[in-house]
């Protein structure tokens, strides 16, 4: 636990060092979730005037991020840590 907790602190480090997310659509997300054998996903409560939930993984060095209104079905082997928030300024397009 303490490793994996390690390991989600270096990756947060990571992103905030480099300062790339990528937002993706909640179908595109969990198929980069499905190409992974041990997928690490953040997720947190979401929302300000609709409830929802903000997911967070990894992939080939890039950060995804997706949000739902519903909870998002998982893989079963996905290592998930619970935080309280996940805050992302996403820019424009």
């Amino acid at each position: 636990m303490a490793e994996a907790t390690a390991h989600a602190a270096a990756i947060a480090q990571a992103i905030k060092a480099s300062g790339v997310v990528v937002r993706v659509e909640t179908v595109d997300f969990l198929r980069l979730l499905n190409r992974q054998d041990e997928p690490i996903v953040v997720r947190a409560p979401g929302g300000f005037f609709q409830a929802s939930w903000r997911y967070l993984t990894t992939y080939k060095g890039l950060a995804f991020f997706t949000d739902s209104n519903d909870p998002l079905v998982l893989p079963g082997r996905a290592e998930i840590i619970d935080a309280g928030k996940i805050w992302i300024r996403l820019a424009a397009a």
